[in-house]
């Protein structure tokens, strides 16, 4: 007698499921190697730990089919996701630091420019970088930080206040310009939209190499893909100074439009490691400040040891403010 409707087993059920299950296991663990053919590569590695979001579907859809196979299948993605970022997951801050530093993309078109450096003085952050400053807002900024920050440097639209002495203040050329339309600009043309800039902090510890960037903006663009042209340009020559800093002791604070997973970022992070990495509580999602999904507001250190990093309550801007504890 033939039985109709016989169903097939549980390790043949959901075929699709287990291939997808495995196909986002395997975009996860070779994310380097995707093209970044419009932008691809990088769009997928600023996102990334939000694969993770894949896996409940997936296995809400294995227990619905109760698919053996599919079930299985997703050890692959859950074991890359936790490997990759299962240690951010945890509270690895220490109490007990030397020095507070702090970053904050203050945001162009900032109502509140008083309130926002107000809030960020209240803080109580040693060294604190601001980016994204306009000439009109200047002003007030230099204005409401100047009781809490004695020392403090502008440099285009980047700059550095400190409770500690500054020296060799100076701009970073991050190629904002190409070509030779570019390079017969004045200094003093420049100098209006420079994004970067370089400062030693006299310490009790010594020297410290501080350097302030706001990395040029991303695009996504439904024709050209995910637009990152000056954002890597300004990476790759940011990149360069740092390989040229002489003080083994540096931090980088800014907005690095990108993330420390983004391989435009290679040439800083292969020098300089992610406090919030190292000794943060979570991922610290920092953009947009009413709804964050991705960190790219960075603190990255080298030759110092982060001892906790937090991301600091949102003002005016889009972006939320970052803050590390380090210590010698």
């Amino acid at each position: 007698m033939i039985r109709l409707g016989c169903r097939p087993g549980p390790w043949k059920r959901g075929p699709v499921l287990a291939a997808l299950a495995v196909l986002l296991g395997l975009v996860m663990v070779l994310h380097a190697r995707i093209t970044d053919r419009g932008g691809l590569g990088s769009l997928v590695e600023n996102f990334l730990p939000w694969f993770g979001l894949f896996v409940p579907v997936l296995l809400a859809g294995a227990l619905w089919r109760r698919s053996a196979s599919a079930l299985v299948a997703l050890v692959l993605p859950v074991t890359v996701w936790l490997s990759l970022f299962g240690g951010l997951l945890t509270d690895k801050s220490r109490t007990g630091y030397d020095l507070t530093v702090a970053a904050h993309n203050v945001g162009a078109d900032n109502p509140d420019p008083a309130g926002t450096a107000r809030d960020l003085a209240a803080a109580g952050a040693d060294v604190l970088a601001l980016e994204e400053i306009t000439p009109q807002a200047r002003g007030t900024y230099e204005k409401e930080l100047a009781t809490t920050y004695p020392h403090h440097t502008v440099q285009g639209t980047v700059g550095l206040w400190s409770r500690l002495p500054l020296s060799d203040t100076r701009p970073v050329d991050i190629k904002q310009d190409v070509g030779p339309l570019g390079d017969a600009k004045p200094a003093e043309v420049k100098m209006t939209y420079n994004r970067a800039l370089r400062a030693t902090v006299a310490t009790d510890h010594g020297p410290l190499a501080v350097y302030v960037a706001h990395l040029g903006s991303v695009r996504v663009n439904p024709a050209a893909g995910f637009w990152t042209d000056s954002r890597d340009r300004n990476a790759q020559a940011l990149g360069e100074a740092l390989a040229a800093e002489p003080n083994e002791r540096v931090v980088l604070l800014g907005d690095l439009n990108g993330t420390t997973d983004d391989r435009a970022l290679d040439g800083l992070t292969s020098r300089l490691r992610s406090a919030q990495d190292e000794a943060g509580d979570g991922f610290g999602f920092s953009y947009p400040a009413g709804f964050p999904v991705v960190r790219i507001d960075q603190i990255l250190v080298s030759g110092v040891r982060p001892e906790s990093a937090w991301v600091l309550p949102a003002t005016s801007s889009d972006h939320l403010p970052v803050a590390a504890g380090i210590s010698w």
